[in-house]
């Protein structure tokens, strides 16, 4: 067991390190992303500075990061299927980090945000759902990206705690620690955006195509 834990989560690391923005503004337009906009190396700040169009490619691949290790590699390793479950929580985690402190990029990397959607696209449809409702409409209404981000996180776990103690639907504790493990880590990633939210001088994001993206 303790072999497969360390080759899933090494795997899901390196996943999740990718550094999608980085590249994509490199390919793009040959600049460094994190030198431009709010400097931060995620599918947001693709969109301020390179568009709508690299920013969905951007965020597409980011959830594949965080898909790929716990529905593939996680059951790929697994050598029992009564600890697949588990397998697949430590890729989660793993991948999300990698994201947030990517090894490739001084370990400064996004927000967690769309690695953390590809993760729960299988364990957890109906709450990620959920909490895209809430991320579209917050963001639609504030134009704040990082307010949409972390109420859609504690959106996310309130829909597990919802199914499992309102609907009585079986929802894992396994799966209810994971929702919890990762409403802290993106809103630790964004701290310095609740700061900036909480002193009124957050960056409001804009739907404009920009040219030459």
């Amino acid at each position: 067991m303790i072999m497969e834990i360390t080759f899933t989560v090494l795997i899901a690391y390196l996943s999740g390190s990718f550094p999608t923005a980085i590249i994509a503004g490199k390919l793009l337009k040959g600049i460094d992303i994190r030198e431009h906009g709010s400097g931060n190396a995620g599918a947001t700040n693709v969109l301020r500075v390179l568009g709508w169009q690299a920013a969905l490619i951007v965020l597409l691949i980011d959830m594949f990061k965080g898909f790929a290790p716990v529905f593939w590699v996680a059951p790929a390793l697994s050598q029992q299927p009564e600890h697949t479950v588990y397998l697949q929580i430590f890729a989660a985690i793993a991948a999300i980090v990698g994201h947030i402190w990517t090894i490739f990029a001084g370990f400064k990397g996004g927000k967690g945000v769309g690695t953390s959607a590809g993760v729960f696209l299988g364990l957890a449809p109906i709450p990620l759902l959920s909490a895209l409702g809430v991320f579209v409409i917050i963001v639609w209404l504030t134009r704040y990206v990082s307010l949409g981000s972390i109420l859609a996180a504690l959106a996310f776990l309130g829909g597990l705690l919802i199914q499992r103690f309102l609907l009585h639907m079986p929802v894992p504790d396994v799966l209810l620690y994971l929702g919890a493990v990762v409403v802290i880590l993106i809103w630790y990633a964004h701290r310095e955006n609740i700061k900036r939210l909480l002193a009124g001088n957050e960056n409001k994001v804009s739907f404009q195509s920009k040219k030459g993206a």
